[in-house]
């Protein structure tokens, strides 16, 4: 997947998580909601005046926003839990993923 999908994806899901349209961020960083929809669906990479935006107004930070590891296929990412929840030997931080787990799912 090229970088510009993958940054496209992260600061949907970023928007998306604030609760806001393409249009409501649009409008907060005075761009156009097309140049947001392309940048979202990966056919056009940021400015770096854009991203400055992005910063300001989804209150990222740089690491926040370029960590682009959750992007990975399901399988892999559930996958990779379960390995890190085999390797703990501390039961409290498992009981505590285990609550935290079921309190996410069972909304």
């Amino acid at each position: 997947m090229s970088i510009k999908k993958q940054l496209g994806i992260k600061i949907k899901r970023l928007r998306q998580k604030r609760g806001l349209t393409q249009e409501q961020l649009a409008e907060k960083m005075e761009i156009a909601t097309r140049t947001l929809s392309g940048i979202e669906s990966g056919k056009n990479f940021v400015t770096s005046e854009t991203l400055e935006k992005v910063f300001t107004v989804l209150n990222v930070t740089s690491t926040e926003l370029f960590a682009l590891d959750h992007i990975k296929p399901q399988e892999e990412l559930v996958q990779e839990i379960v390995n890190d929840i085999q390797n703990l030997k501390d039961r409290n931080k498992i009981e505590t993923i285990y609550k935290i787990i079921k309190a996410t799912i069972s909304d």
